[in-house]
């Protein structure tokens, strides 16, 4: 039965952990995977989590199934902290991690639509495309990045969906746009809701950093300003960045419908979706969430942690666009600076990439995509000469 099975395309950043792994050299340092990292290059358990995780072991009774959708207080703690308040007329449905939640509203589409077409940015978090051709959706992709610029080629983005109708799904980076850390403005958030508005295109929202770009009223107020004035959107919500729950597995699909009656529907066909899916997704990250953005003092902390976390990729966005300016003697790396989230890409070839990675043992994706909060203070100047020295 399995001789014929097609060899599965390699993953790119899975296959750079390993070589990262092999590599024998003292120093060496992983801007390819996509975690958060501190000054000593662990991935820590936020303070928070630590405390809730305790609260949860002493009050837990019974480890049974939960509702099909997850647990409504984790869904609704999820949606206030995307929307702020929240309309009456949100269906909703626990799901594992963000991924999870992006597969159950493409499902949804499915359902509702058959014919819908998707659209993603170019480029895009790869497993956008990845996700849609397994189920025969292979997406089109919209203008984003501006490879010279290293900005955002907004107005032919805005061309491009102003070109898109009822049928169409564009899938939205909400903040620190994976992988080239190049936001749209409030004002372009604006513009692009005009478009859904007039053009009647749905948009799917993927929200898997908010509160490490610039804080998290402010990484959602595109996000908000276009839940406000539309119908109809849909969010996908990822916990593994902001709480640190990557291997729990913690995230939230959320549909905002036009009217109660749809409302109704929506979520009997998300616990549906689950239920096809995976049955019951996992709790226990979602229930540390529930716990932590419901408890005053809980919350206060978990927040205070994600600001420290957010300055420090913030600070070593400066200390890098420092560095490089210094040792290329030109600014045309100040877009660093500019960019938020994780994520940027540095502008090197894939030679340049890999000269860097064998002589300096800096790993970063082929692309030149690089995790910032891989970076210590310490390597910035070696990341610098690396890749003054590789010509970049």
């Amino acid at each position: 039965m399995f001789a014929t099975l097609p060899e599965p395309q390699p993953d790119a950043i899975i296959a750079l952990m390993a070589a990262f792994a092999a590599d024998p050299r003292d120093g060496k340092v992983d801007l390819g995977v996509g975690v958060y990292k501190d000054d000593h290059g662990n991935t820590p358990v936020m303070r928070a989590v630590r405390v809730a995780e305790q609260r949860l072991h002493d009050k837990q009774t019974t480890k049974t199934y939960t509702k099909l959708a997850g647990d409504p207080a984790f869904v609704a703690a999820m949606q206030k902290l995307a929307l702020g308040e929240t309309p009456d007329r949100l269906a909703g449905a626990a799901a594992p991690g963000g991924t999870g939640a992006l597969r159950v509203l493409f499902e949804l589409i499915a359902r509702a639509a058959p014919g819908a077409r998707f659209h993603i940015s170019d480029p895009s978090w790869p497993n956008h495309a990845a996700m849609l051709k397994a189920m025969d959706k292979a997406p089109g992709a919209y203008p984003y990045f501006d490879a010279e610029t290293r900005g955002v080629r907004f107005e032919e983005m805005l061309a491009y969906v102003n070109g898109l109708g009822t049928d169409d799904v564009v899938i939205l980076h909400g903040c620190c746009h994976n992988p080239t850390g190049a936001n749209l403005t409030l004002d372009q958030w604006q513009q692009l809701t005009d478009s859904a508005v007039e053009k009647g295109w749905l948009p799917l929202i993927d929200l898997a950093y908010q509160g490490l770009g610039d804080g998290l009223e402010e990484d959602v107020q595109g996000v908000r300003h276009m839940a406000a004035r539309l119908p109809r959107l849909m969010i996908a919500q990822s916990c593994s960045k902001n709480f640190g729950l990557y291997r729990d597995r913690a995230g939230c699909a959320t549909v905002q419908c036009a009217d109660a009656d749809e409302q109704a529907k929506v979520q009997a066909t998300l616990a549906s979706v689950n239920r096809l899916l995976y049955s019951f997704s996992p709790d226990h990250g979602a229930a540390l969430v529930e716990i932590i953005l419901n408890d005053p003092e809980l919350r206060a902390d978990w927040e205070a942690e994600l600001t420290e976390m957010r300055g420090r990729i913030n600070g070593l966005r400066e200390g890098l666009a420092e560095a490089l300016r210094q040792e290329t003697n030109s600014d045309r790396f100040d877009f660093i600076r500019q960019h938020r989230g994780m994520f940027s890409r540095l502008g090197a070839t894939k030679e340049q990439v890999e000269q860097v990675r064998e002589e300096a043992g800096i790993y970063m994706v082929t692309d030149s995509r690089m995790n910032i909060a891989g970076l210590t203070q310490d390597k910035l100047r070696d990341f610098a000469r690396a890749a003054a020295a590789a010509g970049v």
